[in-house]
């Protein structure tokens, strides 16, 4: 796990919420603060849309929503003149990024060793901070994937020009 504040607040939430660039991520959780607080429970139900829909085939084959069909919702509550009074985002790789990640790293892990891989999102107090975390469905000394997972999200926020600093 490593721990990340977002040096531009401002401009990470442009990319956020006005960019596609977060839109593969799963979200399994989240809150918004504003004139009251928004919990979003990321479950999909792909029951309430029929199989023609384009957002059908995204949330039939994950347990969570992508943060593609959240993000406009999103962007609705969290825009205008005042700043949120807070948030919290919790994303999740999907099945196939993960299997995608664990074969790039080279690790010794299986899909079905992990229960997921997240990025979580929280602001308060004027500040956002990145954490990033890996549930494992089995116990393991070995820490070479939590470690490539906190390298991962790194390189991904320095490739989208998202600054950031280590916390202690």
């Amino acid at each position: 796990m490593t721990a990340l504040s977002i040096l531009n607040v401002k401009e990470f939430m442009n990319v956020l919420l006005r960019s596609d660039v977060f839109d593969s991520f799963l979200l399994s959780e989240g809150s918004i603060t504003t004139y009251m607080t928004f919990h979003l429970d990321g479950r999909s139900k792909a029951d309430f849309f029929s199989p023609e829909d384009e957002a059908y085939a995204l949330v039939s084959q994950e347990s969570y929503v992508p943060f593609s069909l959240v993000r406009p919702a999103c962007f609705d509550l969290i825009k205008g003149k005042r700043a949120p009074s807070s948030f919290q985002f919790v994303f999740q790789l999907s099945s196939d990024n993960q299997a995608r990640t664990l074969a790039s790293i080279g690790s010794s892990f299986s899909t079905g060793d992990i229960s997921g891989m997240y990025l979580n999102l929280k602001y308060h107090n004027m500040q956002l901070t990145c954490t990033t975390g890996v549930s494992c469905r089995v116990f393991s000394m070995d820490k070479s994937l939590e470690q490539s997972w906190d390298e991962l999200v790194k390189r991904f926020l320095k490739s989208h020009q998202l600054a950031f600093e280590e916390l202690l």
